[in-house]
């Protein structure tokens, strides 16, 4: 009996369409004549209402200048959420676990806002109206009180300063 291992063979087919010398193969160009052949035979047989139900879908929304926007992304919003919590928590509007103290890193929160400035610019004209206005109003806000903090806190030192002297 012979090994069903040597028996076995296989068939390269070279289905390029073109030869080395970049020129179409007659071969492809006879199959697509005969593809196209075929098709049209099918159409021609098919029953009026059954072609209409296998016409090709109108145009993808985005190639349509006036198509509406995608809908707010969920996981989007739940990462500016999480970055936005992050922020102001280091603004002080947290406690602190362990001791029960709100406590403030502006570096920290100043990083978290650059974050967000950059994911602004990162994804300029590819997202939700919803998300660009999210996006644009958390940064906006979170800017707003940096500022508000990082300057009491610099009025705050002033003062120890002037206390010192």
């Amino acid at each position: 009996m012979a090994d069903p291992k040597q028996e076995e063979t296989f068939k390269v087919i070279d289905r390029r369409l073109f030869t080395e010398e970049g020129e179409l193969r007659q071969d492809a160009v006879e199959h697509e004549r005969r593809e196209e052949a075929a098709a049209s035979a099918r159409q021609a047989a098919q029953p009026p209402a059954k072609q209409a139900a296998e016409q090709p879908a109108p145009p993808a929304e985005a190639e349509s200048p006036a198509a509406p926007e995608s809908p707010a992304s969920r996981s989007f919003q739940m990462l500016i959420n999480f970055l936005a919590q992050n922020a102001a928590a280091m603004l002080g509007g947290m406690a602190d676990p362990r001791t029960g103290q709100p406590f403030v890193d502006l570096e920290g929160a100043r990083e978290v806002i650059d974050m967000l400035d950059a994911l602004r610019d990162a994804t300029r004209g590819n997202l939700a109206k919803a998300d660009q206005d999210l996006l644009v109003d958390v940064a906006s806000s979170l800017k707003l009180t940096f500022m508000e903090i990082s300057k009491a806190a610099a009025e705050a030192m002033a003062k120890k300063a002037v206390a010192k002297k």
